[in-house]
């Protein structure tokens, strides 16, 4: 019987766009791994994502060409992954690639397993014919198939060493002094790497590197670390990787300039980058950075917004075949549409009057001039008319599921940032999409990773968790909601229960209860998205302290315990967990309101955007938890505390700002 493709009842967009190839693609699952060892046949796994350019053009010249997928059919087991659903999957065998090759991986991620699943050759993309020093796909595929029959004692030998690495790259436990020296190292790390004339660290290809922002952005005191992230944040928002005229980031930039990006638009980038510019705004006022923050909200409100209430996860970087076509312009079109004056100032503003900045042909748009006295109100009269054009145009293809992780970072952005510019329609906006994961993705106490069309799969991983629990304290400090704090709790819980390393500390990528794999991670490294580990200990670590929650700080200090020789060793790249090694050196300040509705309200908007945990409970919510059950006043009363020590309350804001101001709760 000739082998079918069974992609067409997957969830995910990407397999569902691989699910007419003439190629027998299974998904990952005990199915096709028990085929490829009663066949005793190679697994050819690739592993993708729905808005990556080189992922369609593989598909193009290859999976969609018949000869190409007759000699696949014939000679694998055929496995694609979605890398978002399977972050697992990808993890793993983006580590082998690089023990296998000695480089970095990518996507499309091309490799060659043994039926068990142990990788013995690999890379990423292939030509269908040999060019750039790359063989042609087919005569890889019948390379691997002739050594696959005749090195069999090799490839077996080759897996063991290699196993046996990935087994010892697991951290073991630690029981470290803490101290602040990595932090000074980082500092000074990122402050060499800058580029001082473009912003942002090192060249190119280059990436906007959220958690690395956030921690200079948060160094008090220190004008050289907090101007080296503003302005990184400015000169990124006037380049090309931001969308001038329809607000968002895309992915990274391919040169040093920020100008011309790689044109996928990915949910993760965007909410973090979200609440940085809220960030850079309230401790700046600069307008500007309000503007991108405006940008970014309005496109996640627009454009990704699924109509259950969470948010999509991608926009892909092709239209009509071509990367970029949906955002690049032609000068004599921008002509037509606007006329000459007013096409003058976009020329002037965006770069138009330069030579084309994209493929020798095409404009695409960035700050190129400040803007003159006056002509503010002019552009964007032009920039909307210039994007009502745009919007008519084939657009990208939206990867439309939700995932648990990216909606989480996206909660945290939108929550951050409605509390600091006031506005309600945002934090509804974050809610809403609390409340469809709440619903949708939670079941039996158990979290779940990913959604579409209101059908959610797949065992939840440590980010889902963790990013979720940090994302609901931040949700907490724009309206106390008790069903948040209860939800907080129960993914606190799970973390403990489900994801620590009981016997080292720090916590396992994958559930106790997981599929066995070939390796089981834990790491503390911020990648595309910050570190699970990071994140988890920042979140527990403050959430123990909002509760007196020992066991919560207990499993903080444990994660930053076992990978303390790495912190020492090598900062860089462990942003996000040397955030919860600063709060664990310092306990920060959380402040507690409670009086009369209106009144609260007003106290904690006024300390929107402050370093503090600011939680607001009006009189008359009951059944809080003790540590936050402070009495009911006529007026507002505040508490100030910080790890097991608070301040009598207070009745005047001016005295708060004081206490705050003088830098013992800091």
């Amino acid at each position: 019987m000739t082998a079918q493709n069974q992609l067409s009842s997957e969830t995910s967009p990407y397999l569902l766009q691989h699910a007419a190839n003439p190629v027998a693609w299974l998904p990952w699952g005990e199915a096709a791994l028990a085929q490829a060892r009663a066949e005793d046949r190679p697994i050819l796994l690739s592993i993708g994502y729905s808005a990556c350019h080189w992922c369609h053009v593989m598909a193009h010249e290859s999976f969609e060409d018949a000869a190409t997928a007759a000699v696949m059919n014939r000679l694998f087991v055929n496995i694609k992954v979605d890398r978002e659903e399977r972050p697992d999957l990808d993890q793993i065998y983006q580590t082998a690639h690089q023990l296998l090759t000695g480089r970095p991986g990518g996507w499309p991620l091309t490799l060659f397993l043994t039926p068990d699943g142990a990788p013995f050759f690999g890379g990423t993309y292939f030509p269908p014919e040999p060019r750039h020093g790359l063989p042609g796909f087919v005569d890889l595929c019948e390379r691997i198939g002739d050594v696959w029959r005749t090195r069999r004692r090799d490839i077996e030998a080759q897996n063991r060493e290699l196993l046996a690495v990935l087994t010892r790259s697991v951290t073991s436990a630690g029981t470290a002094a803490l101290d602040g020296a990595p932090l000074a190292s980082l500092r000074a790390l990122l402050l060499g790497s800058l580029d001082r004339e473009h912003g942002g660290f090192g060249g190119a290809p280059k990436f906007p590197h959220p958690t690395d922002l956030a921690f200079l952005l948060r160094r008090d005191n220190d004008p050289p670390a907090r101007e080296a992230a503003l302005f990184t944040l400015r000169r990124m928002a006037e380049g090309g990787i931001h969308d001038q005229l329809g607000g968002g980031f895309c992915r990274y930039s391919v040169d040093a300039r920020w100008e011309i990006p790689h044109f996928e638009k990915m949910l993760y980038d965007n909410g973090p980058l979200l609440g940085l510019y809220a960030d850079a705004f309230a401790l700046t006022g600069d307008p500007y950075f309000k503007e991108v923050a405006e940008g970014i909200a309005g496109w996640l409100l627009r454009e990704m917004t699924a109509p259950e209430g969470a948010f999509h996860s991608s926009l892909d970087a092709d239209s009509e075949g071509e990367e970029g076509r949906f955002y690049v312009w032609e000068r004599a079109e921008v002509i037509r549409l606007l006329g000459p004056e007013d096409s003058a100032l976009a020329g002037r503003r965006w770069g138009l009057d330069a030579p084309p900045n994209f493929e020798g042909r095409h404009w695409h748009l960035k700050v190129a001039a400040p803007l003159a006295p006056g002509e503010a109100a002019r552009l964007e009269t032009i920039r909307a008319r210039l994007f009502a054009a745009r919007a008519a145009r084939v657009r990208p293809g939206c990867d439309d599921k939700v995932l648990t992780a990216w909606n989480a970072l996206t909660i945290d952005g939108l929550a951050r940032a409605a509390r600091i510019f006031g506005r309600d329609d945002w934090l509804a906006a974050a809610r809403r999409t609390v409340d469809f994961l709440r619903e949708v993705h939670w079941h039996d106490g158990r979290l779940l990773a990913t959604s579409r069309h209101g059908r959610a799969h797949l065992p939840a991983y440590l980010d889902d968790h963790a990013f979720l629990l940090a994302a609901l304290l931040e949700l907490l400090q724009s309206g106390y909601r008790a069903e948040d704090l209860a939800f907080a709790r129960q993914l606190a819980d799970a973390l403990l229960d489900r994801f620590e390393d009981k016997d080292n500390g720090g916590f396992f990528f994958t559930a106790h209860d997981h599929e066995t794999l070939i390796q089981r991670p834990k790491t503390c490294h911020d990648n595309a998205l910050p570190s699970g580990n990071g994140v988890a200990a920042f979140a527990l670590q403050r959430l123990g302290h909002l509760l007196g929650e020992a066991r919560y700080l207990d499993a903080a200090r444990r994660t930053l315990a076992v990978f303390w020789p790495q912190l020492e060793r090598q900062p860089a790249g462990c942003t996000t967990l040397l955030a919860a090694l600063e709060e664990t050196l310092a306990a920060p300040a959380i402040v507690i309101l409670r009086g009369p509705a209106a009144e609260t309200a007003d106290w904690q908007r006024r300390l929107a955007g402050s370093p503090f945990i600011v939680i607001s409970l009006p009189n008359g919510m009951t059944g809080l938890p003790a540590a936050l059950a402070k009495p009911e006043s006529p007026v507002v009363n505040a508490w100030v505390c910080r790890g097991v020590e608070c301040l009598a309350p207070v009745a005047k804001f001016a005295e708060l700002e004081s206490i705050l101001k003088a830098g013992e709760f800091r």
